[in-house]
């Protein structure tokens, strides 16, 4: 019968001595190379390592180590939002895979969303699907490392997650999960830190959603947030949200935020707790 110890031979020991030594969580290939001064032996201590549970695979040819911490069976490693944010060195964990673990919503999507600069395909990491999306380098940024069962996480801000959920809804479970998000965010977040980030995302369709959203939810914005936002919308600017197609009973255009709407309140207040047509 074969063991599911994790095991260690000369080179796989070195090797894992000095990852802990310099309290290494990631580790590349070539760096592996660089540490054992040979190709052929550094390829042959990762299979060994992959097999037995010291290292996971990540995506171009970067590795996370699982310690001995991990304990002495392989078991692998479950953290799936430390393997999505592991994955690709630049990027950080977003939308609404961010929204759940920030208690903005109660769903639980099942992929794990990274932001990255460079397009990627997405790729399953023990057994664990992670979607890349690539975004341009201006919306790069409200992201922080936060510990999550040890494991250091980038994942954006609630600020961040709320904005990048409006900016994107396909990405966060589509229109009516974006207001319950919203919804969830009027509880807990700053407005002067989500209003200046929507600024700084530099897209006028985000912040006239920003706007009917907060509305809709009855999130009461300061004044001056909502100067701030009308300001950076032109008089002649119009976007829409919701279906791309408008169906009779939509809410239609709101011309406080010149966005037309392409849904029903009641379908975008359906997740919203205590919120109807009727209680507004």
């Amino acid at each position: 019968m074969e063991s599911n110890l994790r095991t260690l031979g000369p080179n796989e020991t070195r090797l894992m001595l000095s990852l802990a030594e310099d309290d290494r969580d990631i580790v590349s290939a070539t760096e592996v190379i660089d540490l054992l001064g040979s190709e052929a032996t550094a390829r042959s201590v990762i299979r060994s390592l992959l097999r037995k549970g010291w290292l996971t695979r990540l995506v171009g040819g970067r590795y996370m180590v699982l310690p001995p911490s991990h304990g002495p069976e392989n078991m692998g490693e479950n953290n799936v939002l430390a393997l999505a944010s592991a994955a690709v060195e630049q990027s950080y964990v977003g939308w609404w895979s961010a929204a759940s673990f920030h208690g903005l919503t109660t769903q639980r999507p099942r992929v794990a969303t990274v932001a990255v600069l460079k397009q990627r395909d997405d790729v399953t990491i023990e057994g664990h699907a992670v979607r890349f999306v690539q975004i341009a380098p201006r919306k790069f940024f409200g992201f922080a490392e936060i510990e999550i069962y040890g494991r250091t996480v980038r994942l954006s801000t609630p600020a961040k997650t709320v904005i990048d959920c409006i900016d994107r809804p396909a990405l966060a479970g589509g229109p009516s999960e974006v207001a319950r998000i919203v919804f969830g965010a009027s509880r807990s977040v700053e407005t002067i830190d989500l209003v200046a980030d929507a600024l700084r995302m530099q897209s006028q369709s985000l912040l006239q959603r920003l706007g009917f959203l907060a509305d809709l939810v009855g999130w009461h914005l300061p004044d001056t947030d909502r100067a701030q936002i009308r300001a950076a919308i032109t008089p002649s600017a119009r976007s829409t949200f919701g279906r791309k197609e408008r169906r009779p009973d939509d809410i239609g255009y709101v011309s406080d935020w010149g966005l037309f709407v392409h849904a029903t309140e009641n379908d975008l207040l359906a997740d919203v707790p205590r919120m109807s047509s009727g209680s507004r």
